[in-house]
């Protein structure tokens, strides 16, 4: 059996407009300055918390929970509106469904969402039944800890050495590598490939189509 493990934001959608909007959003409302695009995307999939207060730079002035939750806010208020692009990667839903119908696979999540974004994301998409396990930044420390992978292992009954974590960012190559996991990088997301291949990825791929093979390579 193989536990495929898929991150979200970079990974399986494009929700790097609704973050920046979101950011953007939350900062301003605290009069803060907001950080540059690029930054903004090289915290994602981070946890919250954390993500806010690395781009404060752990400021001790900036009230770090209350901007994450001014965030919060925004994100779900932009998609209830609908006016923000959030979509899915060329490929996924198809690639998706053809891993969970396969008898020798658990497909998972591990993400720096919560629980309550990943819920709306399934239903907005139709993802419903693929995901055997999700793990979400409610439960467990931010990436690249490992709590998230090896919760996964633990709930579904398989060995870390039996998993491989998909991802777009080096928190999830690095949170695999620490977990004992094999670590697939793409390179649609918002990390540069180099940056993935020096964290540690065992491989890195750049389209969905070659998703499948890559895990059976790493897996057998």
């Amino acid at each position: 059996m193989k536990l495929v493990i898929f991150d979200v934001d970079g990974t399986i959608v494009d929700s790097q407009h609704m973050i920046v909007a979101a950011m953007t959003r939350a900062f301003e409302a605290h009069g803060l300055v907001v950080p540059p695009r690029d930054e903004i995307l090289s915290i994602v999939g981070l946890s919250l918390v954390q993500a806010v207060g690395q781009l404060v730079d752990h400021h001790p002035d900036v009230p770090v929970e209350a901007v994450a939750g001014a965030y919060k806010d925004a994100f779900f208020s932009l998609r209830a509106a609908g006016t923000t692009a959030e979509p899915l990667y060329d490929g996924a839903f198809e690639t998706l469904r053809a891993l969970q119908a396969r008898d020798d696979v658990v497909l998972a999540i591990a993400t720096g969402k919560s629980r309550r974004g990943v819920a709306q994301l399934i239903e907005h998409y139709g993802l419903h039944g693929l995901f055997a396990n999700i793990q979400t930044a409610d439960d467990h420390p931010s990436k690249p800890d490992p709590a998230m992978i090896l919760a996964a292992c633990a709930e579904t009954g398989l060995a870390p050495s039996q998993a491989v974590m998909i991802g777009d960012t080096v928190f999830d190559i690095t949170m695999a590598r620490a977990a004992g996991a094999r670590a697939l990088g793409v390179a649609w997301g918002y990390h540069e490939v180099a940056d993935l291949q020096r964290a540690g990825a065992d491989l890195v791929i750049d389209r969905y189509d070659r998703l499948i093979a890559a895990v059976d390579r790493l897996l057998g």
